[in-house]
């Protein structure tokens, strides 16, 4: 197959995307027009000036500029549209399920009600079901910077919104916040319903994932690449097949490698992982799903077979029911049966 075809059968794979916080894909043009229909000041003069402030050299510098970015998401409109253009760009990557993030601390904290957020997005997610042929489920994530008490206040607030909910995430800056910190709130989560995943391995040790699992029962792991450090971590997370949700130019962009090169992702996967790839916050990132695919290939030379295990962990792993899933796994082997190599 020559790379031109390569980079086609990429783009056209279909895919499921399960590590994206819609916050995170708050594109500079987009948030240059919120800020004036909402009447808000910004500290610079042009988008191409804001583009480039999109930039940083740890989380903690680019988590700075991402809250920053959400004061100009006031009304359940602004909410609509921010999740509707990432739909519409997944749309034209051939994503065929989305398992978003929504912070909704960032958003209550400045005074905006959890209902504004929320209604926006499921509005977003509903009206793309029939418009855009893409299923999805809505992860609500607790800020790990914050304390258990002020995420057990968001989880009693999800509440009246529980059927439009699949699970409970921990998101934001990890050193320092491990996963025990939130146990109780976990707890009730699953008390209520709720599935839960969190995110551990990317700059917190190998032990956050263990206590992830352990103590949270999480049914997936945000990054996790840490992992190889621990081997018997990495024998428990093969045989109990549990996801993680990479994010190969994040973890790049964030100095959690290098460079592309040096990503343990094709390690992961010839370790027989439930590996996928992801975006996490794409407009900050450089890429969305395919263009962490490309980059991906190209960099570590993954094969064919692996774009194809990729594509078909992240429908196994997703949340939907298992005849949806066996529906979109049959349409990817349909098309991988339309694209001998």
């Amino acid at each position: 197959m020559t790379p031109y075809n390569l980079i086609q059968f990429i783009r056209d794979l279909p895919k499921a995307e399960l590590h994206v916080h819609i916050e995170g894909t708050l594109e500079p043009e987009l948030l240059w027009e919120m800020a004036g229909r909402n009447r808000l000041t910004l500290r610079f003069h042009t988008v191409e000036e804001l583009r480039k402030a999109y930039s940083f050299h740890n989380l903690q510098s680019f988590l700075d500029i991402y809250y920053d970015g959400t004061r100009v998401l006031l009304s359940e409109q602004d909410f609509f549209d921010l999740t509707w253009a990432y739909l519409e760009r997944a749309a034209q990557q051939n994503v065929r399920h989305v398992e978003i993030f929504f912070d909704p601390q960032a958003h209550t904290d400045r005074g905006v009600p959890f209902e504004t957020v929320i209604r926006g997005i499921h509005r977003a997610l509903e009206e793309a079901i029939p418009r855009l042929r893409i299923s999805s489920k809505l992860i609500m994530c607790f800020l790990r910077h914050l304390t258990a008490e002020a995420a057990m206040q968001t989880l009693e607030a999800s509440l009246r919104f529980k059927n439009w909910i699949v699970a409970v995430g921990l998101d934001s800056s990890e050193l320092n916040h491990p996963p025990n910190k939130f146990v109780e709130v976990f707890q009730r989560a699953r008390a209520e319903g709720y599935l839960t995943v969190a995110h551990a391995g990317e700059e917190g040790p190998p032990d956050y994932i263990r206590q992830a699992l352990d103590l949270l029962n999480v049914s997936r792991i945000d990054h996790g690449v840490r992992c190889l450090e621990d081997p018997s971590l990495v024998q428990r997370l093969a045989r109990e097949r549990i996801p993680l949700t990479v994010c190969p130019l994040s973890n790049v962009k964030l100095r959690v490698f290098k460079s592309l090169e040096d990503h343990n992702l094709k390690k992961l996967l010839d370790l027989g992982l439930c590996v996928t790839v992801n975006s996490d916050d794409p407009a900050y990132f450089g890429g969305y799903i395919t263009e962490n695919l490309l980059a991906s290939q190209k960099a570590l030379g993954l094969t064919r077979h692996d774009l194809y295990t990729l594509a078909r962990n992240a429908f196994e792993a997703s949340f939907l029911r298992a005849d949806e899933k066996q529906r979109l796994i049959a349409e990817l082997d349909r098309f991988m049966a339309a694209h001998p190599g």
